[in-house]
């Protein structure tokens, strides 16, 4: 009995459609970083933790609550959280409840500075996304990522 090799799984399906993700992913993020740094002179990196920020709550998160949401390293947001309080955008509070805890939170430069990126954005978005894609086609994809990304 000769043993065949195994094909290659680089053309199976799921191998390319997450290449597909991952391919599509990195345009989108780099030309949408572009864009930002450009219209706004604000890298893409930073226009996430001010949106996670303003999508809280409170309009501050704990550092831990910061890498999760914008998937990095506990010391990446803590040297990329040192650039933004440094341009003035967030700023570091103590947590009330936890004496050991910081909260980042938004300031109102930040805020001010989020609104600019978030027209540059949704403008970037419309051209994108919404000419490309139909309101049923959207809301096709905003459901399937949302499956992958449910946790198990």
């Amino acid at each position: 009995m000769s043993l065949q090799p195994s094909p290659c799984p680089s053309g199976d399906e799921k191998v390319q459609l997450f290449g597909l993700l991952l391919e599509t992913n990195a345009r989108l993020s780099r030309s949408l970083g572009l864009e930002l740094e450009s219209t706004c002179d604000l890298p893409l990196a930073w226009f996430d933790v001010l949106l996670q920020l303003r999508k809280s709550p409170e309009g501050r998160l704990k550092m831990n609550q910061i890498a999760d949401a914008i998937v990095h390293s506990t010391g990446g947001t803590t040297r990329l959280i040192d650039r933004l309080e440094v341009a003035g955008l967030v700023e570091r509070q103590n947590c009330p409840s936890d004496r050991r805890a910081i909260h980042v939170a938004i300031t109102d430069v930040g805020n001010e500075k989020l609104d600019t990126a978030l027209n540059v954005h949704l403008g970037y978005l419309e051209e994108n996304l919404a000419t490309r894609l139909t309101k049923v086609e959207r809301g096709q994809l905003a459901d399937l990522l949302t499956k992958l990304n449910e946790t198990r």
